[in-house]
Formats: structure tokens, C-alpha cells, sequence
């Protein structure tokens, strides 16, 4: 077996190189009747067939193997004619005709002239763009579709998105919308899902293998939310039931991006598990390809945890009283950000300071800042009608209604999604925050109104969705130190729907649902306080909490194609209801987190007893110097050994580039008492030295090899968990 893993490595690093030096290029080749281009990326190879008739894919291939059966139709939509013109009539009286159906296949006789240009982006990026135009229709003379293909130097990876130009005379719609209309042959329909598809969301990305999961293709999709749709064959498009647009003329619309990004290499068994391509090229280069290209998690982004936030066992009831009590022992337990949540404003809406609650926001916000604590603070997207934004906006609420506490809904997809980033911008530079959790259902309703653009309710969904991302760009220009966070709630519904690729360009943290409250007793009141406190069994408070922590790993986990520094699961309990938090709770909560980052606490932390402040300092500090020494946070490594489990042992890597940093060990109920860990992660060639945190053991020195193998030996009891530091000793000839 030794043997077997030994080469196993050499060639996934020979693999590796070879992939990373494959110089990525883009080949136009011409005859009389059509062109043919070749997109090469990495272990990708795209060919796209392009005629005056057609166009359309007739070869992808991964590693040299074909991937499809046949010819694709490469795209496809609907488009539809005003009848009268969307500017002479209400949605209501607009009838839809004309309404015919294109692929890129069928739609040669109406776009009849293409052109195709070839361009270096930017270095190490190249753009394919395919345009069609329509000649001589008689709705359609002067509409143009482009059709844009990226490659990017170092990664596997075809990214598309498709951009329509109205220089006709009409209005119309475009539905149906498939950005790349491709289906796998069923050799590769083995799926796995890596973003939850739920709550009406489906995942925005999917991998599709072969039996042998030896080979395959990442699909994924940058439409937000519900509007996703990457079907079982392997197309990536737009939901028909939320998605359409309406282009008046001299109108233009632009699609977000899909990608494939390709994956092959060998599956082995390990000393625990079987290594698979796939979760290879997950952890690693398809992470890379995120931050690097798609602006998810970047370097000066900062990730401000541990947190603590005022939600649990306080609800909107929270005061200047509590915040100051509240503040000062989240201090004393090392927390860095204190996030004041709903509750601290006139209404629970706007940003107003409640007059009663904190009539000195002001000094609130400095005791804060004053004990060593970021501040966050809660907001939402709905105002009451007496407050500054219906002055300055009369148009901004959403049309009809919607209602909420006792205010109204605004509309993300007009000139409010400004005001409001702007008022964030307020709220950083006057409190000092800089962190925002923003909150509340409202675009999934429909984003339709007098002061904005959307057309119809049905388009005003995306656009409510991209005025919210918007907004969240303007903010980060504004005030480059925030951190913003937007919740499942705002970005659809209440539950919503999952993180994604599209939310996490644009927001630092995304809150994934739902809220778990395990182990908080009443989770609206403080702890102690009513009747019903002397009905709860700290004994099972106690198993509650730790049902909390597998929670947050099974989440964190079904997340795992998104950088997990990202999310936030919601939330590890600081509760002790007559000693139902122990030493041994505070340390699953420490390690379930740390397959992100702790992101969020919440619950009273009065309950602590000074022992569970103490732990909780000592613990946090581990952490703290973890992440300054090999910034941990921003890795998450788990192939080749178990997945998360409650029952036996299992564990996962936060190596930084070097190979260094943290691996978090959790035994569940039952399992051998000892348990060989092996860590493929780290360099075979180097030489390792492993101390064990939580109980202060040198487990040794150890070389690569050896810790590839398993050769290093753990004992945990049940329910018991660990942080390994794994320090690469330095090479001889550099000791001195």
C-alpha cells in the first residue's frame, strides 16, 4: 500500500505540473464553408463548430477523453415582440408575439452574419467572441448576440456568458435562456452536488464524473440565487420560471457567467479513505480560480472572528444595558467583532437608534469600539414610511406593497440600492462599524416599481438581485475595511436559499440557513429568566450543543466547493444553564467552526461561568495566532480521509500554501479509541514537526512520507477533538 501511495503521489505531482505549465490558447481555423475554434485550457479542449447557419460544440474533451455524444446546440433562448411597444402600454396591456425559439443550431436564418474575433484580455487571459447578427427581419433587423468564451493561463477552465444587443426597431423579451446549452453523455451523469440545491435555490455548482470518478467537468453557475438552474446533463441557464428580460431599442442585456472547469488524475485508496480527483482539484486550483478570478474571498478582504452577535436569548428586546454587559465579557473572552443585531433601531427597521432603547448611540457604539471590539450592526430592506429615504425617494417601495413590522419594503432594482450602500457608508464613518449583517425577505416578492428600471415583475427579479450586489459593491468602494455580510433571508426568502457563487463576488460573508438555536434553551429570552428555564435538563442541553457542532460541519461540508472562510452558520451557543456547557462543548464548538473560521457565536454570555471565559480566551488565542502564522482560515482540505461523521473519527486540513498550519481531529460517539491519522496534504519530501493544542503533546517530528502513510498514532475518548499544528522543520542547509 505504501509502495502504491508513494507513486500515487509522485504522479499526481508530475500531473499537476504538467496541467499547470499547458499553455492555455484559443485557434480560429478557417475554410470556405466554416470556422472551426479550438479552445485549449489546461486538460480542456472545447471545439465550436461557426457558420453563417449555425453554431455549435461538436467536442469536449477532458484529458483526451470525449465527454459528449453528439453536437450541442450551444445556446438557446426565446424571444418575443411587444405588441404595442412596452413604451405605449402597461405590462398588463403588453401582449407578447412573434414568440420563436433559438438555438444555436436552428437560428441561422434569421442571424445570418457572424463575425468571430480572437483577443488577449489581459495577461494570461483569453476571449473568443462569437456575434451573430440578424440582417433583414422584420422584427429582428439589428439585433446582435454575442457570445463570449474566457480561458485563464494555469487553470481548467471555459467560462461563457452570452450578451444580447437591441438595435432593432422593437421591444422584446428574451426567456428560455440557456447560457450553455451543452448535455454530457451518460457516462458522466455521476453528480455531486458542492453548494446545496434547497428552498427553491438549485446549487451553483455541480461536478460531473465518470464511474470511476477518475475524470470529469465542475459546471457552475454565477446567476444569484433562485434564478440558477444547471440541469442533470449538465446545461447551466436561468430558471424559466423567474427569469426574463425586456429590451426596448438602443437596450442591451448581458448574462452572468457559467463555467466548466475540468478534473482528472488517478483514484487511490488512502490509509482512510479514497483520494478522488475531484475533491483534489476542489480544495486546491478550483479555490485558486476563485479568489483569483472571480474576486470571491481576496486577500485584503479581512475575516472578522471570532464574532459574537446579540441575537440568541435577547431577540429584538436588546438595550444599552445589555450591549455594555454583553460587550464587556465578549471581550474577556477574546472575541474581535460584536455584532449588535435586530433590535437597536426606532421601528427594528432603518437606522435610526431606537430613542428609548439607545438614546446615545453614539457612546454605545464607543464602549463598544473601547473594549478591544470591532462593532457590526444589523440593517434591513425595509424603512418605515416617516423616515429620510421616502423624502429623499418618494418611488423607492416596492409596487404593490409589502409589508413588514411597520415599514415597507425598497426596491433594490432602482436609485435606493445607492442610497442605501450609502447610508452604510454612513453608518461605518459616524459608529465605526464595519461589519453589516443585512437582513429581511423582500426581492423575491418582485422588485417592481415606479422608480425602477424593471419592466415587468418577472424581470424585476433580477434585477432586485443584481441592485443588491450592486449596493454591496458600492459599499466595499466606499469603505474598503468593511465586512459585509448579506443573509439567506435577503438574498430570497425566509428560510432562503443557499450561499453561492454569485452572492460571495460581491459580499465578504454570506449567513447560510437555517438559524440553528441547539442548546440555547428559549432562544427569546435570557438565560434563567422565566418559568420555563426550570424545565430544562442541562444534561441535554448539553447533547443539544453538541448536536450543534455536527450541524455546523454537515453545512459547512455540503458548502465545500465555496471558500468556507465565507460562511456563516448560524451559530455555536454561548449558553451554560447549570453547567450544561463544559470545557470539552467549547472545544467541538472551537473545532466544528474551524472548518471555516468561527463565524458566528451568539447567545447570553452572562451565563458563562469565568472557567468557560477563560477556555474560551485560551482557545480563541490558539486560533487567533494560527491564522497570523498560516492564515488557516483561508484553507480547507479534505480529500483522502473521512467525511464528517458523529460516529467514528474524522478530520480535515487547514494547510497554507507551504504545507503548514492546522489539522482539526474530531472523534464522534463510538470508533477505536486510537486511530492512525494520515494527512495527504502536506510535501512527501519534507520533515514535519506536530504538537497536539488542546492537550500541549509533541506528537513528534515526522516526514512527509510519514504523515502521508499514517504513521502518526492519536488517542481521543469519545466525543473528544483536537488541533494539530503541523510545522515544516527548516531545511538543514538554512539553519543557521
Amino acid at each position: 500500500m505504501k509502495k502504491l501511495f508513494i507513486l500515487l503521489t509522485l504522479f499526481l505531482a508530475l500531473s499537476q505540473l504538467t496541467h499547470a505549465q499547458s499553455l492555455n490558447n484559443i485557434e480560429v481555423r478557417k475554410d470556405a464553408s466554416e470556422s472551426k475554434a479550438i479552445l485549449f485550457a489546461g486538460i480542456i479542449q472545447r471545439v465550436i463548430h461557426i457558420s453563417d447557419k449555425e453554431v455549435y460544440t461538436s467536442g469536449l474533451k477532458i484529458d483526451g477523453e470525449s465527454l459528449m455524444d453528439s453536437t450541442q446546440r450551444e445556446i438557446s433562448f426565446r424571444i418575443s415582440i411587444a405588441e404595442p411597444k412596452q413604451d405605449t402600454g402597461t405590462e398588463d396591456q403588453v401582449k407578447w408575439i412573434k414568440k420563436r425559439y433559438f438555438t444555436g443550431r436552428t437560428w441561422g436564418k434569421v442571424f445570418n452574419h457572424l463575425n468571430i474575433q480572437v483577443y488577449d484580455k489581459s495577461p494570461g487571459v483569453k476571449s473568443l467572441i462569437i456575434r451573430a447578427r440578424c440582417l433583414d427581419d422584420e422584427y429582428l433587423a439589428g439585433l446582435s448576440v454575442n457570445l463570449i468564451y474566457e480561458i485563464y493561463e494555469g487553470y481548467p477552465v471555459i467560462r461563457k456568458w452570452v450578451e444580447f444587443h437591441n438595435n432593432s426597431s422593437s421591444w422584446i423579451k428574451i426567456d428560455s435562456l440557456t447560457i450553455d446549452d451543452i448535455h454530457l453523455k451518460p457516462d458522466y451523469f455521476n453528480q455531486t452536488a458542492l453548494t446545496p440545491g434547497e428552498r427553491g435555490a438549485g446549487p451553483s455548482i455541480i461536478a460531473f464524473s465518470n464511474k470511476k470518478q477518475s475524470k470529469g467537468v465542475i459546471i457552475a453557475s454565477e446567476i444569484p440565487s433562485a434564478l440558477r438552474d444547471i440541469n442533470d446533463q449538465g446545461a447551466a441557464g436561468y430558471t424559466p420560471e423567474y427569469f426574463e428580460w425586456v429590451l426596448e431599442p438602443a437596450d442591451h442585456f448581458v448574462s452572468e457567467p457559467a463555467f466548466i472547469y475540468g478534473f482528472c488524475g488517478p483514484v487511490e485508496e488512502t490509509p482512510s479513505a479514497r483520494s478522488i480527483p475531484l475533491d483534489r482539484a476542489v480544495e486546491s486550483g478550483f479555490r485558486n480560480f476563485q479568489h483569483e478570478h472571480l474576486g470571491i474571498s481576496p486577500a485584503h478582504i479581512d475575516i472578522p472572528a471570532p464574532q459574537w452577535a446579540t441575537w440568541s436569548n435577547f431577540g429584538p428586546e436588546v438595550n444599552d444595558s445589555i450591549v455594555r454587559e454583553q460587550a464587556e465579557i465578549a471581550a474577556r473572552c477574546g472575541f474581535v467583532l460584536f455584532e449588535l443585531d435586530d433590535g437597536w433601531q426606532r421601528g427594528r427597521l432603518g437606522i435610526e437608534p431606537h430613542p428609548d432603547k439607545f438614546p446615545d448611540m453614539e457612546e454605545t457604539a464607543r464602549y463598544i469600539l473601547s473594549q478591544g471590539l470591532r462593532l457590526g450592526l444589523w440593517v434591513s430592506s425595509f424603512r418605515m414610511p416617516d423616515e429620510k429615504d421616502f423624502k429623499a425617494l418618494p418611488t423607492a417601495p416596492v409596487n404593490p406593497e409589502i409589508k413588514r413590522l411597520d415599514g415597507l419594503a425598497m426596491s433594490f432594482s432602482g436609485p435606493w440600492s445607492e442610497y442605501y450602500a450609502r447610508d452604510l457608508v454612513f453608518l461605518h464613518d459616524y459608529y465605526g462599524a464595519t461589519y453589516f449583517k443585512q437582513d429581511f425577505t423582500n426581492i423575491k416578492y418582485g422588485d417592481l416599481g415606479a422608480g425602477t428600471d424593471a419592466r415587468t415583475r418577472k424581470e424585476s427579479l433580477l434585477r432586485g438581485l443584481r441592485g443588491l450586489l450592486e449596493s454591496q459593491d458600492i459599499l466595499r468602494r466606499q469603505a474598503p475595511d468593511v465586512s459585509n455580510q448579506i443573509t439567506h433571508e435577503i438574498y430570497w426568502g425566509t428560510p432562503g436559499v443557499p450561499a453561492d457563487l454569485a452572492a460571495l463576488k460581491h459580499a465578504s460573508l454570506y449567513h447560510i440557513p437555517p438559524n440553528d438555536y441547539s442548546g440555547v434553551g428559549h432562544w427569546k429570552k435570557r438565560v434563567g429568566v422565566g418559568e420555563e428555564w426550570n424545565s430544562y435538563n442541562p444534561k441535554e442541553l448539553t447533547a443539544q450543543l453538541l448536536e450543534g457542532c455536527f450541524n455546523a460541519r454537515k453545512r459547512f461540508w455540503a458548502h465545500r466547493g465555496l471558500p468556507l472562510e465565507c460562511i456563516e452558520y448560524y451559530g455555536a451557543a454561548t449558553v451554560n444553564w447549570k453547567g450544561s456547557l463544559t470545557k470539552e462543548v467549547q472545544d467541538r464548538q472551537i473545532c466544528s467552526w474551524l472548518m471555516g473560521a468561527p463565524l458566528l457565536y451568539a447567545g447570553d454570555l452572562a451565563s458563562l461561568t469565568e472557567e468557560n471565559i477563560r477556555h474560551y480566551h485560551k482557545r480563541f488565542d490558539e486560533v487567533k495566532r494560527l491564522q497570523k502564522e498560516y492564515n488557516i482560515y483561508r484553507y480547507f482540505q479534505y480529500s483522502g480521509v473521512p467525511e464528517p461523521t458523529d460516529e467514528d473519527w474524522h478530520w480535515w486540513g487547514k494547510l497554507n500554501e507551504e504545507s503548514e498550519g492546522a489539522v482539526v481531529v474530531i472523534r464522534g460517539r463510538a470508533g477505536p479509541d486510537k486511530e492512525a491519522i494520515n494527512i495527504p496534504w502536506v510535501d512527501r519530501t519534507r520533515e514535519y514537526v506536530v504538537k497536539a493544542l488542546f492537550s500541549g503533546d509533541q506528537m513528534g517530528s515526522f516526514t512527509g512520507a510519514e504523515l502521508q502513510d499514517g504513521e502518526m498514532i492519536m488517542r481521543l475518548p469519545h466525543l473528544g477533538q483536537e488541533i494539530l499544528e503541523i510545522r515544516a522543520k527548516k531545511d538543514l542547509n538554512n539553519e543557521k
